[in-house]
């Protein structure tokens, strides 16, 4: 079969034979051609996150590079799907605009237009109506949150399901008596040096300190990545400051580095102050 010659600019089509040719049984990419679902989940994880940090970064340029990543994965897995009989991509497209047009009724049906909270109350009420019908169907109040996000990210969808039934603090001051309670257990199971003990009563603490972040409306993904971020520029800029000499900032004793870590929290107040 003589196949075409591909040539830019590029369309969706064009991208959907570049990945039918790699997989394609002789002629194809024998990487590709070994690859499965469970082999590309990995990448499609870390694809998202890469898409999260440009749009972190304000960088244009890089997320349309890490949003073409993204959309490769899943052409990759629609055609996995394909070679093996599942779905194609078309199904893909239908299912998504089928899906969109269902949770927009105010916009493709006749219902009144929605305020922004209206339409968010709607749409789960609308998933919840599809979770019902679908066979097998677990009727939890907690099914279809993905066992494979990350953890902060579970947490807080459990605990925003959960509030829907009721089961919520009513006051954000009994959060504060809970974390309290919940660092005691924690001093208690180092006193008894369990450590899986510890593991435990340390995802308890997390886990009230995530139901925290969601009363007070904070996104606890974002508020430890900027915890992160924040950390690793004070660090680095300990290290710059730190004396020379053989070992660096790693030779200074705890006092030492605690006096450099106070001096770059200082600049960082001032600088900000300033703006």
């Amino acid at each position: 079969m003589v196949q075409r010659q591909l040539s830019p600019p590029f369309d969706f089509d064009d991208l959907l034979e570049i990945m039918q040719r790699l997989r394609t049984p002789e002629t194809g990419c024998s990487w590709d051609l070994e690859q499965c679902f469970e082999t590309i989940a990995p990448y499609t994880i870390e694809e998202a996150y890469e898409v999260s940090d440009a749009i972190s970064r304000g960088d244009m340029t890089d997320l349309a590079d890490e949003l073409g990543d993204l959309l490769l994965q899943v052409v990759f897995h629609a055609q996995i799907a394909k070679d093996e009989g599942h779905f194609s991509i078309a199904d893909v497209t239908q299912a998504i605009s089928e899906k969109m047009i269902r949770r927009h009724p105010h916009i493709f049906g006749t219902e009144h237009n929605r305020s922004a909270t209206e339409q968010t109350r709607a749409w789960e009420e609308i998933k919840a109506a599809e979770r019902a019908g679908k066979a097998n169907q677990d009727d939890s109040a907690l099914s279809g949150v993905a066992t494979a996000l990350p953890a902060l990210m579970r947490s807080e969808k459990l605990q925003k399901r959960a509030a829907r039934t009721g089961f919520d603090w009513t006051d954000p001051q009994d959060i504060f008596l809970k974390l309290e309670e919940e660092i005691g257990e924690v001093k208690d199971a180092i006193d008894e040096a369990d450590s899986k003990h510890i593991e435990e009563e340390l995802g308890d603490l997390l886990f009230v300190a995530v139901n925290l972040a969601r009363r007070l409306e904070v996104d606890p993904e974002t508020a430890l990545r900027q915890a992160n971020d924040k950390f690793e520029r004070r660090f680095r800029a300990m290290e710059q400051i730190a004396p020379d000499g053989p070992g660096g900032f790693a030779q200074l004793d705890l006092d030492a580095q605690e006096d450099l870590w106070q001096t770059v929290k200082r600049k960082e107040r001032s600088s900000e102050s300033s703006e």
